[in-house]
């Protein structure tokens, strides 16, 4: 059944235009307030966490008042990373976690992420459920006059997350005579990922930490990186760390400058944790996306790659069940569920400075571990209301004969974003010009599919 606000990773939209306006925001603050609320007399909390767009302060007193009318009392924490507020979510026996962020898109888009009181994010039946709340009248869940919950803002969240963090760092380890420039992408990390490092012994130079609610992700982070390839270059760099607008995902520059990316750093972490024991399963969990050439080099290690459809929530629900504790996507979301429930950019970035450390080589030395099999990547934007290209029958013939032609050299995926109006082509194999021809052909039905809708 289609959702009305939820997406593959909470609500997202444009600010003040639906479904990201005040009003749904206190009508999800109602009906979770509603949904996580039990029949017991104590008070219950909800927390919630915000990045830095301008939107933020709009959206977080709408939250603040659903949740309150509905009876629950409520933390916030100011700016702060995802995986802050989902840590935060269990540490303080909180009902609910909200992190206000719209990830790694622009400062005019802004979202609803929800924790579930194990700092899980809300399965789809949550959702589901939630979602058929807010569609009811206001009025249906609002708390008596002397039930009415309160708000305040604690000033140690960051504080807390810092040392968190820290303390996932091997013991007996330090950053000291490393030079790591950090790009916060003037998002939720702006303050706690030039501290932690320090704080472990990096000399640290910081980009992307002067938000100004407009500049979150602009030209800089783990989307776009020239900024820090520039900083590693000029500052004589170890290593580069970009972080994205909620500090979930992250990317790394090696100290010649060039791209490291999600898939060479879970190989990275997963080749470690198997050496000291510490890997739950004999695999990971990754996602259709991840490179085939990540699989090819897991199977030497008599490892084994999971797959599962895009969204690291769907990441997360396979390695809950299949008990893995290393998963993550090619974009840089990595999970870790031995130190948190989401991915965390700067936690798996500590994870590969310990074993840069350990080795005590060079960064490009350390995290190439596998040549990638050619693979090519096409974004086709259309207009949002229109019909959907991918129903297109030109559209299906061209992913059919694409297909047919990668047929045992490789493989092709085309796929909706779940947060943008976006249709994603991708396609992977030995040959890289067939890969790029087939790439093309589909692409092109797509674009003539949206421009005839």
């Amino acid at each position: 059944m289609a959702r009305a606000y939820f997406g593959t990773d909470g609500i997202r939209g444009t600010a003040n235009i639906f479904p990201m306006t005040p009003e749904v925001a206190m009508r999800v603050g109602l009906a979770a307030g509603k949904r996580f609320m039990s029949a017991d007399d104590r008070r219950h909390l909800v927390v919630i966490g915000k990045d830095t767009r301008l939107s933020g302060y709009m959206l977080e007193p709408a939250l603040t008042a659903g949740f309150t009318a509905a009876g629950m009392d409520v933390v916030l924490f100011g700016p702060l990373p995802t995986p802050a507020v989902a840590m935060l979510t269990r540490s303080l026996r909180a009902d609910l976690g909200v992190m206000l962020s719209a990830s790694h898109n622009k400062f005019a888009d802004n979202g609803i992420k929800l924790f579930g009181p194990d700092g899980y994010k809300l399965s789809d039946a949550d959702e589901t459920e939630i979602e058929q709340l807010m569609d009811g009248a206001l009025d249906t869940h609002l708390a008596a006059p002397d039930k009415l919950g309160r708000a305040r803002r604690i000033d140690d969240a960051q504080a807390r997350y810092v040392e968190i963090v820290k303390a996932t760092f091997p013991k007996g380890l330090s950053l000291k005579g490393l030079r790591i420039v950090v790009d916060a992408a003037h998002g939720a990390a702006y303050k706690v990922a030039p501290v932690a490092l320090y704080e472990l012994g990096a000399e640290v130079v910081s980009i992307g930490v002067e938000p100004d609610g407009f500049n979150i992700n602009q030209e800089v982070g783990s989307t776009d990186t020239r900024a820090l390839k520039e900083a590693v270059h000029k500052y004589r760099a170890d290593i580069g760390i970009a972080l994205d607008g909620d500090a979930d995902r992250v990317a790394i520059v090696d100290e010649k400058g060039h791209m490291i990316d999600g898939d060479q750093l879970m190989a990275l972490i997963a080749k470690s944790w198997k050496e000291r024991g510490a890997l739950a399963k004999n695999g990971i969990v990754a996602t259709v996306m991840s490179n085939l050439g990540l699989e090819r080099f897991l199977k030497g290690l008599s490892l084994k790659l999971e797959r599962t459809q895009v969204g690291d929530r769907y990441v997360t629900e396979a390695m809950r069940a299949k008990g893995y504790n290393v998963g993550g996507e090619q974009s840089g979301h990595i999970i870790l569920s031995d130190f948190s429930t989401t991915g965390d950019g700067l936690l798996a970035a500590l994870q590969v400075l310990a074993v840069i450390v350990q080795q005590g080589k060079p960064a490009s030395e350390v995290c190439n571990l596998f040549e990638p099999a050619p693979q090519v990547l096409e974004n086709v934007r259309y207009e949002k209301g229109k019909a959907d290209p991918m129903s297109a029958a030109s559209v299906k013939a061209a992913i059919k004969e694409g297909e047919a032609r990668l047929n045992g050299k490789g493989r092709l995926l085309v796929r909706k974003s779940g947060t943008e109006p976006l249709v994603r082509i991708m396609a992977e194999g030995d040959d890289e010009a067939l890969v790029r021809d087939v790439v093309g052909g589909v692409k092109s039905a797509v674009v003539a599919a949206a421009r005839a809708a």
